[in-house]
């Protein structure tokens, strides 16, 4: 079960005008289950992305970032689960692109205004022809409320659907911001996450969309750890439609800006940490925040080495206070010249380590408590100056194995 998270209410979700969704099952991988997404698109929507930096990137996410190159207007993005199209090659990228085609030809619209995203089992023929036999489907179910269904129709080993709305005014306008993200495992993103479509309905300018699709992804979904490992498909993407009744925004100054830019960050900071809460036999979650650096990349570098180590995260799943190990995690994480003397650790409210030992004050059945609980922090005082840094993860458990064994089957 995921760690305080619940299943979204459909009728929470804010439609955003300019968005209509529709899916449709498939049947990709497995029978009986919602896996094809259409997106459309209104004209005169705006559309900004960033993708995995895995070498064998996914054929869908060469395609997608060919196509937003290309700076066509994109008017619909297509997405399917139980195959992820990458280590496919040559004819990977065929398939991408018939993929994008099939769903132009439907919309009435160019080939290259068509986004495709893929999901599931790497170095597997993408199965085209199911997905072109189920796009009239699909199209047939489009309604900007459908984002629940949308939330649901992305997810592979995903316990739970992953949506989220905001509205806020701007300038006494209503704006509307809705997201939803899929991912579980394979989680330790060089960009964003596995998966990650967020629209709002206001005015936001090319070039500051470009801008805050990468600020955001920084800020939220490249904070989070599963298990370390960087997926073939990651994609993160920020549309604006433009419907909301506003000028165009484009100062990064003015107080709408910074208000709007909050809004998003903010979906964007729900939907990672829910990841993180569904992660793949996940039982707690635990932020590990690191503060007093030098720069924020040397604490997230401590930070990451504490939630990447799989000593750490069975500890946590054992509630064990095995301390040695959140210290020689921040010992290898790469801080040539720290200190270790001036190093404290938190569990919660429990100092346990400070002056390069065990804290006089510290009793373990203080740390044992402490790790006992879901949601657990680990604040780390590193000595060194007033740079700050967050990252969020999950413990790992026996599901974890188990889940990632049987994947295929």
């Amino acid at each position: 079960m995921p760690v305080g998270l619940v299943p979204p209410d459909p009728a929470a979700l804010f439609p955003v005008p300019g968005v209509r969704l529709g899916a449709t099952a498939a049947r990709i991988r497995k029978a009986d289950r919602l896996d094809l997404l259409v997106v459309a698109l209104d004209a005169g929507t705006r559309v900004a992305g960033v993708f995995t930096r895995n070498r064998f990137c996914a054929a869908p996410v060469s395609v997608a970032k060919e196509h937003l190159a290309g700076r066509s207007e994109i008017r619909a993005l297509v997405v399917n689960t139980g195959n992820a199209n990458a280590g496919t090659g040559e004819e990977g990228v065929r398939r991408a692109r018939q993929t994008c085609e099939a769903t132009a030809q439907l919309l009435g619209c160019a080939a290259e205004a068509v986004l495709p995203f893929s999901t599931g089992v790497v170095m597997e023929s993408l199965p085209v022809e199911r997905i072109v036999a189920g796009l009239p489907g699909a199209l047939a179910d489009l309604a900007p409320a459908h984002w629940g269904q949308a939330a649901e129709a992305i997810m592979t080993t995903d316990t739970c659907p992953k949506a989220i709305s905001r509205r806020i005014m701007v300038d006494g306008v209503p704006v509307t911001i809705t997201g939803i993200s899929k991912g579980a495992g394979m989680i330790r993103p060089n960009m964003a996450t596995m998966l990650g479509f967020i629209a709002t309905d206001a005015p936001v300018g090319q070039v500051l969309l470009d801008e805050w699709v990468r600020e955001v992804a920084d800020q939220s979904f490249n904070c989070i750890t599963v298990d370390g490992d960087t997926s073939t498909n990651d994609s993160l993407m920020l549309i604006a439609t433009g419907r909301a009744p506003l000028p165009p925004i484009e100062d990064r100054r003015s107080p709408a800006c910074a208000a709007l830019r909050q809004a998003i960050l903010d979906v964007a900071v729900f939907l990672a940490q829910a990841i993180v809460r569904d992660g793949e036999g996940a039982t707690k979650f635990i932020t590990v925040r690191v503060e007093g650096g030098k720069s924020r990349e040397e604490c997230r570098q401590v930070a990451f080495a504490v939630a990447h180590s799989p000593l750490v995260k069975t500890a946590f799943f054992a509630s064990d206070p095995n301390l040695g190990r959140i210290l020689a995690a921040i010992g290898y994480a790469g801080v040539e010249d720290l200190d270790v003397g001036g190093v404290r650790v938190h569990l919660g409210d429990v100092l346990v380590a400070e002056r390069g030992a065990r804290s006089p004050a510290y009793r373990e059945e203080d740390g044992q408590r402490a790790m006992a609980e879901a949601e657990i922090v680990v604040a780390i005082y590193l000595g060194r100056g007033s740079a700050q840094a967050t990252v969020w993860t999950c413990d790992f458990s026996y599901d974890y194995v188990r889940i990632n064994a049987d994947y295929r089957s």
